[in-house]
């Protein structure tokens, strides 16, 4: 009786192991296979891809910061250097270019048509000045950047003209006399009209004043058949007007304005002067001082600039930037270096941890 209740235990236990792995290989069979880019998906989602993490010992602190800074130091002197070959005049003339009589009401001279607005200005080169010399007008304290001015226009109008209707965003200057104003809005409106000429020995200087604008501009924002209309012919002049016979495509002058400024200080490009300049030459600028900036106390610039191939522009923002952060990265890697070798102790060694001095302290 014993033998057959062992026969009949082991029996079970036997059938129980082969239905137990019948079971298994079913889910096996039945488990879907997944394709490469689910497996990797899988694997992201479950957080299970092969990873690299940077172990920051000293030594490699150190020399990243030491590298960064060999890197930085000559790249910013070279910038600097850069930015100081650019020989740049400004001259500021709102407040030269007034009658005396009118230094105490600035609005008034400006606002008075039968004050002749034009006026002369020496301007003495202080180093050689090689073409093309580049002639930017710089407006201070005039925020172009508001909300209510920036969207006072209408982008589809400049391409399609009076074809185009719905310019509710140019308010207020939207119609003039019941007529629709091309190009409309207050952007267009406001239009720097301050002109220069320039007289070198007595003979005038050639201003270029083609390709000043965006390429992208001239071809596609502003449309090749459309052409100034009703355009500041109301009550209140806000500043240049446009000639009726040349379209918007042509009209330079309108597409650097109408891109407008980020910053209350800002300069816009006039033209530029395909001729040398010697060091110590007088040039006489003729400026028809004419741009309203007297009413809320703005300032306005006429900028003379060369140009070089690394910057463009005079600029020494970024050279002194990249020296700063040169330096203060070799700083802080000789930092390291002497308070690494103060407190020098093997790697892995974690008997300074504070959780570990607590446990031997207990």
């Amino acid at each position: 009786m014993e033998m057959i209740h062992v026969e009949e235990i082991s029996t079970s236990a036997l059938r129980s192991r082969q239905i137990s792995s019948i079971h298994h290989l079913r889910q096996i069979s039945f488990t879907p296979k997944r394709s490469k880019k689910s497996e990797v998906i899988y694997k992201f989602t479950q957080q299970n891809l092969h990873a690299c993490k940077l172990s920051l010992t000293p030594q490699l602190v150190i020399s990243l910061f030491l590298l960064m800074g060999i890197i930085f130091v000559p790249i910013g002197f070279v910038a600097l250097h850069a930015s100081r070959s650019v020989v740049e005049i400004v001259n500021r003339y709102d407040t030269e270019c007034m009658p005396d009589e009118f230094k105490s009401n600035k609005v008034a001279y400006i606002q008075d048509i039968s004050v002749s607005k034009n006026c002369t200005l020496a301007i003495k080169i202080p180093k050689f000045m090689k073409a093309p010399i580049h002639i930017y007008y710089q407006l201070d304290n005039y925020y172009q950047n508001h909300r209510r001015y920036v969207k006072s226009r209408n982008d589809k109008q400049l391409q399609y003209g009076l074809h185009y209707i719905q310019t509710s965003s140019c308010m207020p200057e939207e119609y003039s006399n019941g007529y629709p104003i091309v190009p409309c809005g207050l952007v267009a409106w406001s239009m720097f009209n301050d002109t220069y000429s320039f007289v070198r020995h007595g003979a005038p200087l050639f201003i270029n004043r083609k390709n000043i604008s965006w390429k992208s501009d001239r071809d596609h924002k502003f449309g090749e058949k459309i052409f100034p209309f009703n355009f500041q012919n109301g009550t209140l002049i806000g500043g240049k007007t446009l000639d009726p016979t040349i379209p918007l495509s042509e009209q330079e002058d309108l597409m650097v304005w109408m891109r407008a400024s980020a910053l209350p200080s800002f300069r816009k490009i006039y033209g530029r002067i395909e001729d040398d300049l010697d060091a110590d030459e007088v040039v006489f600028v003729n400026i028809g001082n004419n741009y309203n900036t007297y009413t809320f106390g703005g300032k306005k610039k006429l900028v003379l600039s060369t140009s070089n191939m690394l910057l463009g522009g005079k600029n020494d923002f970024l050279g002194l930037s990249y020296i700063t952060t040169g330096f203060s990265c070799i700083f802080l890697a000789v930092f390291f270096a002497l308070l690494h070798v103060k407190n020098q102790r093997p790697d892995h060694d974690t008997s300074h941890f504070s959780w570990t001095r607590k446990n031997t302290i207990s």
